[in-house]
């Protein structure tokens, strides 16, 4: 099997292998390689589990007191396509607010909610996962991931959010992997990834993500 080979002067060129990572980023880390304020990143779980890896970088945002689901690679192209709002690639969260949903707030957050700028947010789909006294668990998911939408939607309705988790993105789900930890995409994983932002007509603009 023959392999394109790169030189420099003369010199070959090893080309970097393309990564891509998966990760349960737990609350109370920020999605950046370094913060201003000294808070920990999301580069202490890649840290942790020790190894050698080429640099990555995260695919979108979670805030910092949200969890769950974030992409890595160092595959720029790739992380750009995922995260532009042009893909409509779903994201699916599992929302706590304090509050007991009903209809009215379902139907809110569907139809369209005004946020302070004056923008108005929606979900593409939005559904009562389980109920408790005074809190419940949502469903919703997202086609267009704006910065902090769920949030922004929520805090309009005056309903607090008490935890947010992405535990899907397009076909790829969290799945049953452990919080703070990460493991490469399966090729069988990436390739469905691949499938679902293989529309026509996508063009990339700046990436605008996330909860």
């Amino acid at each position: 099997m023959e392999h394109d080979r790169v030189e420099l002067d003369g010199h070959a060129v090893d080309l970097q292998a393309k990564v891509y990572l998966m990760m349960n980023k737990p609350r109370g880390l920020v999605t950046t390689a370094a913060d201003e304020k000294g808070r920990k990143t999301v580069y202490e779980v890649l840290e942790k589990a020790g190894g050698s890896l080429p640099w990555v970088a995260p695919v979108g945002r979670l805030d910092r007191a949200s969890e769950g689901l974030l992409l890595l690679t160092n595959d720029s192209e790739w992380g750009a396509k995922i995260s532009a709002p042009e893909t409509h690639l779903d994201k699916t969260y599992h929302v706590q607010i304090g509050t007991v949903a009903d209809e009215n707030l379902i139907r809110a957050i569907t139809r369209g909610v005004k946020v302070a700028d004056g923008k108005c947010f929606r979900s593409t789909k939005s559904s009562v996962l389980r109920t408790g006294q005074k809190n419940c668990w949502l469903e919703i998911v997202l086609d267009e991931g704006k910065n902090r939408q769920i949030r922004r939607m929520f805090a309009a309705l005056d309903v607090e959010v008490l935890r947010l988790v992405r535990v899907a993105i397009g076909p790829l789900p969290l799945g049953t992997l452990a919080k703070g930890s990460y493991r490469p995409l399966t090729i069988e994983e990436k390739l469905a990834l691949d499938r679902a932002m293989a529309k026509p007509g996508v063009r990339i603009s700046k990436r605008s993500e996330d909860q």
